[in-house]
């Protein structure tokens, strides 16, 4: 296998981590050394077998890692840590508030909501960074107000989310975070604690009241309750920013795919799922192995982690043809973005939404949209798993 360089606390390889996937997924899963030993997998065909098969590769993450026990979660299962029969009982709950009729019902109000902040762009002309006006606003007031929470707290959900993203991102799974992420999901959970509380006192038409509703039947207990609507705030929020502006970085940088896609609107559903595959804003996840086992030709101990590189997977040449080039008419396009089996984002429908309404409302808009300066360097959030821009800057005159 040829030499490459692969560490996810290296704020350098995160802000390009392909040329190593490149090189990745040539080969069987490996195991390195990073104080522990982690098992990584690259190839298409290795990461979709184990996101498909829970009974080898669980999500539960061990008790004595201190990133669990002392994360915003706090230990307590949710749809991302558990396996059957707890993640079938919390996916068979929420599912019931995520149906298709409700996710197209906030068609409409999204609509409304990226329409005021591309009128804030146009009023004030010239450049502007696309992340701070669009990409963080947009997803962050959309699952507050599905929340059933105030207006006016919106920023600060947003700081302890970039908070609690990055101090994450910082910490290798058995080190102590650090305290400023410790000090965000302190606050993060301290406030939707009192927020279930008032639910619990006078439920409105809100998630969280019929979430509360859920508890009180006893479906949730009360430490799943406050993990689950945490998990909301995070997973609704984070990723679907980073959609929107990992989509228009990849749009901008082939000009010719903005013009197709401004001409033939359209395309929005398949340009959607080409920027997930191409620059996903999910770059991987975890599982632990339950027994020895062999994957893709690599034997793995037990207890192994085993990082799922997604986005290595979704640009395996053994899987795509011409991984490199974005191509929002692709097709097929079955990319690993949203995960597979069991474990199959929920909450995709409504990114696929509001990333779609985003991007079409900036095309429709300003026919000269382009980046502010092509050869400028990005800046990356401090996150290898949740890849997205900290700024964008673009102009529309």
């Amino acid at each position: 296998m040829a030499e490459f360089y692969f560490n996810p606390w290296d704020p350098q390889f995160r802000a390009d981590p392909y040329p190593a996937y490149r090189v990745l997924v040539e080969a069987p899963p490996r195991l390195m050394n990073f104080g522990a030993t982690i098992a990584i997998a690259a190839r298409y065909v290795d990461v979709a077998a184990v996101l498909s098969d829970h009974q080898h590769f669980t999500a539960v993450r061990p008790p004595d890692l201190p990133i669990a026990r002392r994360g915003p979660f706090a230990g307590a299962a949710t749809m991302l840590t558990s396996d059957p029969p707890v993640h079938t009982r919390l996916r068979r709950l929420v599912s019931r508030d995520f149906t298709p009729r409700r996710i197209n019902d906030l068609g409409p109000r999204i609509r409304q909501i990226a329409a005021g902040l591309v009128d804030g762009i146009a009023a004030r002309g010239g450049e502007f960074d696309l992340v701070s006006e669009l990409a963080n606003p947009l997803p962050v007031t959309v699952i507050a107000e599905l929340l059933g929470v105030p207006p006016g707290n919106y920023d600060e959900f947003k700081l302890w989310s970039d908070a609690v993203v990055a101090g994450a991102a910082r910490t290798q799974p058995w080190e102590e975070p650090p305290p400023e992420f410790l000090e965000a999901v302190a606050k993060l959970r301290g406030y939707f604690a009192e927020e279930i509380e008032k639910r619990r006192r006078a439920p409105g038409s809100d998630l969280i009241s019929a979430l509360v509703a859920a508890h009180d039947d006893e479906a949730l207990n009360s430490e799943e309750l406050l993990a689950f609507v945490v998990l909301l705030l995070l997973a609704g929020n984070e990723t679907t920013t980073n959609l929107i502006g990992n989509g228009m970085l990849a749009l901008a940088r082939n000009p010719e795919q903005l013009e197709l896609l401004r001409r033939e609107p359209e395309l929005i559903g398949g340009a959607i799922e080409e920027i997930i595959r191409y620059d996903g804003p999910v770059q991987g996840t975890a599982r632990f192995t339950t027994e020895p086992v062999n994957l893709g030709g690599a034997e793995l101990p037990v207890s192994v982690p085993i990082f799922l590189l997604i986005g290595a997977a979704n640009r395996d040449p053994a899987k795509f043809p011409a991984p490199e080039k974005f191509d929002i008419t692709r097709d097929p396009n079955e990319h690993l973005g949203f995960g597979t089996g069991i474990h199959f984002c929920l909450g995709a429908p409504l990114a696929r939404l509001e990333g779609a309404i985003a991007i079409n409302a900036m095309l429709a808009r300003f026919p000269r949209l382009r980046l502010a300066d092509p050869d400028a360097p990005l800046s990356y959030k401090g996150s290898f798993f949740l890849r997205g821009l900290s700024a964008l800057r673009m102009r529309i005159d």
